[in-house]
């Protein structure tokens, strides 16, 4: 038995300092060309703006259930969200690029340690002792939303899975295009060093599109180790690359994804505050923070 699973057998803590990771992608070379993983900072923490926050960035604004509340007030950490006319040369938007030291990234647990941890909100207050977290902690709230986010049943036409391994991952996407379907894995890449998580971006060239007749999406959460919101819908998306020049120089080669069908979406979703509009209304386009991954078909990655 591994080490992590061997200490939650026997009811030993893990050291809090698990509740500072902070998440950033690094390359993995596998046989896939499968990009690295990190799982969401758990502790109680300050973004750019000085905003206290113990959810992702994001507010995990891909979520499209009624239960997660967009408390946002327009935090700048949701201006990720444009149009599919706003994705032209020239374009200028103020959008919220997340930065983060990739010296404190976990990678995802392998699937035995990771299968032998339970992930369910019924064990909470056992994971809780287990990762040395009080209940009424930050860390705590954050453990207890991913896992209930991860236990809502899907939105109509969409399926999901909450991967905690490099493997659960790709099983989850290989189900989605099928095993005989190779596939890849785009992800934004910061070209500089900037330390501004949100300031005003052009784009500085013709967005280049992806075909991706099939895409999952995958959105780390905020956990003690890494966690992956994984998602796939049958409605119509297109994926871009997006070359960004930032007012201070930044240079960043970004994802962006548009959803085409936003009908079933719950209309408190945080984008439609930011472009104002609603459910159905109109396609609705984000961009990927650099630790969140988009599968797509091989064929079609380049």
């Amino acid at each position: 038995m591994n080490k992590m699973a061997r200490t939650f057998k026997k009811g030993r803590n893990m050291p809090s300092g698990l509740a500072l990771w902070s998440p950033l992608l690094h390359l993995l070379v596998l046989v896939m060309c499968v990009q690295g993983t990190g799982g969401r900072k758990m502790s109680e923490t300050q973004d750019g703006d000085g905003h206290e926050t113990t959810h992702t960035e994001h507010a995990h604004a891909h979520a499209h259930h009624p239960s997660s509340h967009m408390h946002h007030h327009m935090d700048p950490s949701v201006m990720i969200f444009l149009t599919l006319e706003d994705l032209k040369e020239g374009k200028t938007m103020a959008i919220y690029f997340p930065k983060r030291n990739p010296s404190k990234s976990p990678h995802l647990l392998p699937r035995e340690e990771a299968d032998q941890i339970p992930f369910s909100s019924k064990q909470l207050l056992h994971l809780l002792h287990f990762f040395s977290f009080s209940q009424d902690s930050p860390q705590a709230k954050a453990m207890e939303g991913t896992l209930r986010e991860c236990e809502i049943e899907p939105i109509k036409g969409e399926i999901k899975s909450c991967a905690t391994s490099l493997e659960s991952m790709l099983d989850f996407t290989r189900g989605v295009f099928g095993v005989d379907t190779p596939f890849s894995v785009v992800a934004t890449a910061h070209l500089t060093n900037s330390t501004t998580n949100f300031q005003n971006y052009t784009i500085l060239e013709e967005p280049k599109e992806i075909s991706a007749p099939k895409m999952v999406a995958c959105h780390t959460m905020p956990y003690p180790y890494a966690v992956f919101y994984c998602h796939s819908q049958q409605s119509v998306n297109r994926v871009f690359k997006v070359l960004l020049g930032g007012e201070d120089g930044d240079r960043v080669e970004a994802v962006a994804v548009c959803h085409l069908d936003t009908s079933q979406w719950s209309p408190n979703h945080a984008s439609f505050s930011v472009l104002r509009t609603k459910p159905g209304a109109s396609a609705v386009c984000h961009f990927f923070p650099a630790d969140n991954l988009v599968w797509v078909p091989a064929s079609t990655s380049m």
